[in-house]
């Protein structure tokens, strides 16, 4: 496997800047479940005529296809839930910031790759740097039940983070071809957790049907996003090591810092100003390796 060159090192910025938008869409929502499966499911347009042109994956890439499916339905409920409970500055950098060091581990297991000990050491930087940026005080106050609450299903979340970036990481190289395997796992990704939500919300689908049908400019911004971010991400992995390539993905709470301050008004203090040197240095640890 290759090394992290600058024009993967750029894209996979790109594409964390482009994670930390459809979040900061979510956490702005007035329904947080309803934006979710909204997003993800208009994932399934963009993903036919992306198939159309691209092909379908192999067979081979199928069964990683269907087992990340299944992870992502626990990822989106976790999501929604954390939303409901913490600011987006809490909850963003504790999801993403336990996913490197849990990524760097299982993709030594199956997927074979050892990394240097300056990637170790950017993987666990970039990964100390996200959490430090979570445990920072944000917000708009709540109670501290609330707070404890968000960050134990931030922390969970960060769990099945792990497990469906190594899953999909084993799937696009069955694949061959990042384009047709994240086309092809978008087609069917976001149904199943849309079904669960309207089935949850079936005895209010008037509302439920108004809301959408409000919201779903803003969504469509949102699935060009998670789609591209995605995409990026995946394509990385087929040319650097799945665990660099995810470290580096988190940057995104950098972004995502940024994007509560400026626009859902969370306080960015000394904490956060730490966690983002601290993240910075793990990315330049991860660039020289």
């Amino acid at each position: 496997m290759g090394e992290l060159g600058g024009p993967v090192l750029l894209a996979v910025l790109f594409g964390a800047c482009l994670h930390a938008g459809w979040n900061a869409l979510i956490k702005s929502a007035t329904d947080k479940s309803l934006d979710t499966a909204l997003i993800h499911a208009m994932g399934t347009l963009l993903a036919v005529p992306l198939l159309l042109v691209l092909g379908l994956p192999p067979v081979a890439a199928w069964p990683y296809i269907g087992l990340s499916t299944l992870i992502h339905i626990g990822y989106y409920v976790a999501l929604a839930s954390a939303y409901r409970h913490g600011d987006l500055g809490l909850t963003y950098p504790l999801m993403r910031g336990g996913a490197p060091l849990l990524v760097a581990l299982g993709s030594h297991a199956l997927l074979g790759e050892s990394l240097s000990p300056s990637a170790w050491a950017g993987v666990l930087t970039v990964s100390a740097g996200v959490v430090l940026l979570g445990l920072a005080r944000s917000g708009h106050g709540g109670s501290e039940a609330q707070r404890r609450k968000a960050m134990r299903v931030a922390l969970c979340n960060a769990a099945i983070i792990a497990a469906y970036t190594v899953v999909d990481g084993l799937g696009v190289r069955a694949s061959g071809n990042a384009g047709a395997y994240v086309a092809a796992l978008f087609l069917i990704d976001g149904l199943p957790y849309l079904a669960l939500v309207l089935w949850q919300r079936r005895a209010d689908l008037p509302a439920v049907r108004r809301y959408m049908a409000l919201r779903w400019p803003v969504a469509a911004v949102g699935t060009v996003a998670s789609l591209g971010s995605y995409g990026i991400a995946l394509w990385a992995m087929t040319r650097a090591p799945v665990a660099t390539v995810a470290a580096l993905r988190e940057t995104s709470v950098l972004f995502a810092a940024v994007f509560g301050t400026l626009l859902l008004r969370e306080r960015f203090g000394w904490q956060r100003a730490a966690g983002t040197v601290v993240i910075v240095a793990g990315v330049m640890a991860l660039r020289l390796a």
